[in-house]
């Protein structure tokens, strides 16, 4: 039986492999660049192919300074055993570009044909509603995407509802449950937008966001779309297809979730504004009858004078007609037998005549009549 061996051990022959094997120093690998992360000076990335792929590092400053994901590129460099981890990576200490990965060039060649077909356009995009009580979540029911939407959501207004769709975000068909979960969404009458979500990655990660079939059912749904898919740098086919894009998944809820105090104060904006047009419109009515009321008073006033006036013409026309004013001026009344008499040839010699006069009546025996 062979004696055992520490880790340390093994560690440290592993790492003397590796740097005694002339034919792996210095060699070049041709891949595919996806994972970029940088800390502080070291830039960390996975180099992959049909098949297979491997962790690098790199230590260059700038050597990844027209780097991106997708790009196809090649590495110069030795392997490296980590033995303080056990970890096999590849320094590499050069990188060169050997142009865009087959990946990115599907991105792109999609790109360009849903681009002519118009499915970019912005006459195609919905408008987001302005009062949202329902957001409905197309993303994985695990992970840190869901809670930071309800997190960030009922922090702004506890009273929005949240309805989860949970799909696969990355993987072999995702893109078709992420396809089929849009397609329900959109014929549900009680979700006012829909939020599609995932976390950052590669390209790779976040291929199911960049494919035909999700673009489609984006551009075909009913319902305003949201994409929240990746980091801010991060750009994918919904993007492009949907009515807005946001920026990371936390940053959707804070564009669509109006906070409740913003709410409030609008509120009681409006209320504000409603009991000033109130107020100023009983003041305008009340100042528009006080006039008409001052302006009856005195078109009233002006009108029983000019009726007085009228009223006192009529009598004075009335009471120079009256008998008794003309008596009064001297004239008098005859009457004989009940009858008037206003010809002295109607006089009958035989009859008492009355004498009406304005104090009093005399009765007189005509003796002759005078005609004049």
């Amino acid at each position: 039986m062979l004696n055992s061996i520490t880790v340390s051990q093994y560690s440290q022959y592993i790492k003397q492999i590796f740097e005694a094997e002339e034919l792996l120093h210095n060699i070049r690998i041709v891949g595919e660049v996806f994972g970029i992360s940088l800390s502080r000076n070291v830039t960390y990335f996975s180099l992959k192919d049909e098949m297979n792929a491997i962790s690098c590092v790199c230590f260059v400053a700038d050597g990844f300074k027209d780097i991106k994901e997708g790009d196809k590129v090649t590495v110069t460099g030795s392997p490296n055993y980590y033995m303080k981890s056990g970890k096999l990576s590849f320094n590499v200490v050069k990188i060169e570009k050997e142009g865009e990965g087959e990946l990115f060039k599907k991105f792109l060649e999609l790109k360009d044909k849903l681009l002519k077909e118009g499915i970019f356009d912005e006459s195609h995009k919905k408008q987001i509603p302005d009062n949202i009580k329902r957001i409905g979540v197309i993303t994985s029911k695990e992970g840190a995407v869901i809670h930071d939407i309800i997190n960030v959501s009922h922090r702004r207004n506890p009273a929005i509802d949240i309805l989860l769709y949970p799909v696969k975000v990355q993987g072999n068909g995702a893109e078709d449950e992420i396809a089929r979960a849009i397609e329900k969404l959109s014929n549900y009458d009680n979700i006012d937008v829909i939020v599609v979500a995932r976390g950052g990655g590669s390209l790779e990660d976040l291929w199911a966001y960049n494919t035909e079939v999700v673009a489609r059912a984006t551009y075909a749904c009913e319902k305003p779309i949201v994409s929240a898919v990746g980091h801010e740098t991060d750009f994918t086919i919904i993007d492009f297809v949907s009515d807005l894009r946001a920026p990371t998944p936390s940053a959707a809820a804070e564009l669509l979730v109006v906070e409740k105090t913003s709410l409030l104060s609008k509120m009681r904006r409006v209320f504000e504004n409603f009991y000033g047009s109130a107020e100023d419109f009983f003041f305008q009515v009340h100042n528009k009858f006080d006039l008409l009321f001052k302006s009856f008073i005195s078109n009233g006033e002006s009108y029983v004078e000019s009726k007085e006036y009228e009223l006192g013409l009529i009598d004075a026309s009335l009471s120079k007609l009256d008998p008794m004013s003309i008596l009064k001026r001297g004239y008098a009344k005859l009457e004989q037998g009940k009858k008037k008499v206003d010809k002295a040839s109607d006089v009958d010699l035989q009859s008492n005549v009355e004498i009406y006069m304005h104090d009093g009546k005399i009765v007189a025996k005509p003796l002759e009549v005078e005609e004049l």
